[in-house]
């Protein structure tokens, strides 16, 4: 019986020396099996159900929150007085993205136009768009400081033409009409014979360009040849740089479209990004780690220099004519126009241009922008882009309607581009590149801690079986001596006898 249990003992340990082996063989293997179905679910590839259909379609609902600054103090305003301002909104419009014109190339390239168009949503609106508010005319205003040079003589016919057309420094407009655009007589003489000046034939709206639309052609990387470089921008519009800035560093086109990122992400990785309606390359850092139900994620955030003036970072000296830091001049992308670009309420900006403006409150909660990425496949799990609309305004000599304004960036409108992974697609998400790869680094473990669990005991079993069979052989051979001193032998007791 002893024997047979130290046989099985033994077996044991060499299942389970086998069973170590067979986890740390995984150890090592485990990784290259995950990295490679990761990748070949990264890849853009038509035969890639779920990666494919996660790009082309986006089947994340996205919505766009706008808060407009309502004005409350106009006349004041055109006296030099500070101007004073109110949120309104949000008003939310969702926002159905879909990629058309998809042509793959043979150099693992792909172009793409993309599709938006804006549904307004009631339910999840603060009010109508039939709500009225005030905000600056940048036909009026912003005309005003781009015709600021020419001679007297032409501001004055300038400012005639627009009391000709009832046009006054200030909008009273709907939220719909200010979105998506309204009838102006002045538009449509500026359209009839100085063509191209304004951005739209039709409507003037804020939003007029955007709903109907596509961003572009994009031709970006699949991945096949590189994972390193899926999603990343070969070209947009057939231009590998652009022309609106002052250098070569400030005119690359870097990153990705925005949407998705290469996968194995690390905090050293930055989320690098072209996008067309900042008209430049935006790049966000690493903030901190978290989870969303049960996926892990990185948070990345826009970094203070993003917005920052020449002065305060040299690097975006090609951005300028700079003002305060915080604010992207984008007057070379928009005709010339003296608007700019900024986090809203100015946060993150040179606090002197809260002091300009009353009402404004910046928070990182409410008008920070973020990305949570989920680090190990490059895809956004929560997006909350916040930008805000400014116009540079100020008196103008010669144009009235300019008043006596004191010289201000003055915040029209700021917007919020936002969406996460919900429903199917988060449980079909977190079944394939979350669960399955977790099930196999649990189960490289498992075999290690089952291996070792089985050595240990099948050790301790035999090292037990063995001193048993000690013990009893020890006893077997006291026993045998002590009956041969007490025994007497049978001739000489009968002998005696």
């Amino acid at each position: 019986m002893g024997i047979s249990k130290a046989h099985v003992a033994v077996g044991f340990i060499v299942a389970g020396s086998l069973t170590v082996l067979f986890g740390a063989v995984l150890l090592f293997v485990g990784p290259a099996v995950i990295n490679k179905e990761i990748i070949k679910n990264t890849v853009i590839d038509p035969q890639n159900n779920v990666s494919y259909t996660m790009w082309k379609d986006v089947p994340v609902p996205f919505f766009m929150s706008v808060y407009f600054f309502n004005i409350l103090n106009p006349k004041e305003i055109l006296k030099g007085e500070k101007p004073m301002v109110e949120q309104r909104g949000p008003y939310v419009y969702r926002k159905q993205i879909q990629k058309d014109n998809i042509t793959f190339h043979d150099n693992d390239t792909v172009s793409y136009r993309e599709y938006r168009t804006y549904f307004f949503e009631p339910s999840m609106s603060v009010g109508n768009e039939s709500d009225v508010v005030m905000i600056p005319n940048m036909l009026v205003l912003g005309a005003a400081v781009m015709m600021e040079k020419l001679p007297y003589a032409v501001r004055l016919m300038i400012s005639s033409t627009f009391k000709a057309f009832n046009e006054g420094p200030f909008l009273n407009k709907t939220v719909g009409e200010l979105m998506w655009g309204y009838d102006s007589k002045l538009v449509d003489f500026l359209n009839k014979y100085l063509p191209g000046m304004l951005p739209s034939s039709g409507k003037f709206g804020l939003f007029a360009e955007f709903n109907n639309s596509n961003t572009g052609l994009f031709t970006i990387f699949t991945g096949k040849d590189d994972i390193r470089n899926v999603h990343k921008v070969d070209s947009w519009n057939g231009l590998t740089e652009l022309t609106y800035w002052r250098t070569p560093q400030c005119n690359m086109i870097n990153g990705t479209a925005g949407q998705m990122w290469p996968p194995f992400m690390t905090k050293e990785s930055t989320l690098p990004f072209y996008s067309p309606d900042a008209c430049r390359s935006l790049e966000l850092v690493y903030q901190r780690s978290g989870e969303l139900k049960g996926i892990p994620l990185y948070r990345y955030v826009a970094p203070k220099t993003m917005f920052a003036n020449g002065t305060d970072y040299a690097p975006n000296e090609g951005f300028c004519p700079c003002r305060q830091s915080g604010l992207l001049n984008v007057s070379s992308c928009r005709h010339n126009s003296p608007c700019f670009i900024s986090h809203p309420h100015f946060f993150n900006a040179d606090p002197v241009l809260l002091d300009y403006v009353q009402g404004l409150h910046p928070t990182e909660d409410e008008h920070g922008l973020f990305i949570d990425i989920h680090p190990l496949t490059g895809v956004p799990l929560n997006v909350s882009i916040r930008l805000q609309l400014n116009l540079y305004m100020k008196k103008v000599s010669g144009i009235t309607e300019t008043g006596k304004i004191s010289e201000v960036v003055m915040p029209m409108i700021w917007f919020e581009e936002s969406g996460y992974i919900d429903g199917p697609i988060l449980t079909t998400f977190h079944t394939n590149l979350v669960v399955l790869p977790a099930i196999m680094e649990y189960m490289q473990y498992g075999f290690i801690a089952l291996g070792l669990a089985t050595i240990v005991i099948a050790t301790l079993v035999y090292r037990r079986v063995k001193r048993t069979k000690c013990d009893v052989g020890a006893t077997s051979d006291g026993n045998l001596s002590t009956s041969t001193k007490g025994e007497k032998d049978p001739l000489l007791q009968n002998d005696m006898d």
